[in-house]
Parts: C-alpha cells; sequence; structure tokens
C-alpha cells in the first residue's frame, strides 16, 4: 500500500535509459521526492517491443522495478515499441501526471549531433516549457575508491593503431572525451578512464596512457546511491 503524499502540488519524472547512470538518476530523483514528500515516477523508453530486448536490457529495467518498489514510487512506466521522438514520449507522460519536474542524465550527443538534429532538451523545453529539467552530469569522481586515486580530469582518447591513447589536450584527432582517474603512487599515466559511448558510461583501464579494449571496469557493482545530492 502506497503512503498518501502530503504535496501533490510538485510530482517528479525520472527518465532512465540503459547503463550504470540510470541507478544514480533513479536515487536522485527518490531523494528530491522524499525531500518534498511528493509523487514520484520512473519512465524509460525503447524503440523495441519489449520482448524483443536483450537479457541485458531487461536486467536493467527489473533492477530498475526493485528500485521503484524499494523507493515507493507511484509508478514505473515502461514506453516500449514506440517510434516517436523521445521527448514526445516524455512529454506526454509529463503532461498525463502533472509532472513539475524531470531529471535526465547527460546525452551522449555530440555538440555537431545536437546542432544538426536538435538536443533532447531543447525539444522539451518546447514541449513543457512550465516543467523544471534536471540534467545529471558523469560523476567527476568514482565511489567506493578513496584513497586510491586522485580527483578527476578532463581527458581524450585518440585512436593508436588497434588501441587508444590518452591525452590531455583537445584536437581534431580526438575520439571520446572523458574523465581521468589516475592512480596514487604512480609516475605514469595507469588509472580509470571514465566516458560515455553508444549512450551508455563506461569504466576503462588505462596503463601507461594506453587503452586496450574497453571492458568495464566495475568499481562497485552494487550501488547504494544514498549519499548523492
Amino acid at each position: 500500500m502506497k503512503l498518501i503524499k502530503e504535496r501533490m502540488d510538485e510530482s517528479i519524472l525520472v527518465c532512465v535509459y540503459y547503463g550504470p547512470n540510470g541507478e544514480r538518476l533513479i536515487q536522485r530523483g527518490c531523494k528530491i521526492a522524499k525531500m518534498l514528500d511528493c509523487p514520484l515516477y520512473i519512465l524509460t523508453v525503447d524503440p523495441k517491443p519489449f520482448d524483443d530486448l536483450d537479457p541485458e536490457k531487461v536486467s536493467y529495467i527489473e533492477r530498475w522495478k526493485e528500485l521503484a518498489d524499494q523507493h515507493s514510487a507511484d509508478a514505473f512506466i515502461i514506453k516500449d515499441n514506440e517510434k516517436r521522438p523521445i521527448s514526445k514520449v516524455i512529454a506526454d507522460v509529463a503532461r498525463e501526471k502533472n509532472v513539475t519536474q524531470i531529471i535526465l542524465g547527460q546525452t551522449a550527443q555530440s555538440r555537431w549531433e545536437q546542432i544538426a538534429k536538435g538536443s533532447i532538451i531543447n525539444s522539451l523545453l518546447k514541449e513543457i516549457p512550465f516543467v523544471d529539467l534536471h540534467i545529471i552530469s558523469v560523476a567527476r569522481y568514482l565511489k567506493y575508491t578513496e584513497g586510491q586515486f586522485e580527483k578527476g580530469v578532463r581527458a581524450y582518447l585518440v585512436q593508436d593503431d588497434e588501441q587508444y591513447r590518452l591525452i590531455f589536450k583537445h584536437t581534431k584527432d580526438v575520439i571520446y572525451e572523458g574523465i581521468f582517474f589516475k592512480e596514487f603512487g604512480t609516475d605514469f599515466n595507469n588509472g580509470i578512464f571514465k566516458f560515455m559511448k553508444d549512450q551508455k558510461t563506461l569504466q576503462v583501464q588505462v596503463n601507461d596512457d594506453i587503452v586496450t579494449d574497453f571492458t568495464n571496469v566495475d568499481m562497485n557493482p552494487n550501488i547504494d546511491d544514498d549519499n548523492f545530492l
């Protein structure tokens, strides 16, 4: 049985997409909703029917459902087989649920893609101009690694044969932009590079300035992100 919220003039909608940043967004939304004592909704959108989703995507959805139940969210909403622009879907749900605040993750669109196609943020501002938007960026630190890494600094990856080289100055050859966390006690650039690829946040190993593959380094598989906000 869900508790009746004290404030019905505020309502939070968290929009999540596949990847580790989804849990962080939900935790942030839950914390704001708890502070305001208002309704909370969690939304995910996919152009494919639910039955056609691969096991990895289904596992993300199941985890989000668990978090929604744990934090007594008013609804977990899946819009599958959706062919409309995502901004249209979000706007429709926001109107239906009388949402006043929307929480979104940092998108993986490049500046050129935003210029050519328009960003989701700009589209939402046109669709629902009186809703507050919270844009949550990729964290500039790694949880549960205190004392192991220095504070993250902006860095880039460029192609170097079949691998990637870490650099700290933007050039025309840059493939990925992100944050580099250098290990303490090393004279070389060894550590973790955190960036976004295909709308997912990845953390990959760097050894002597080189990234050989994009295997995700899971620093903490069981995230409980109550410390955000």
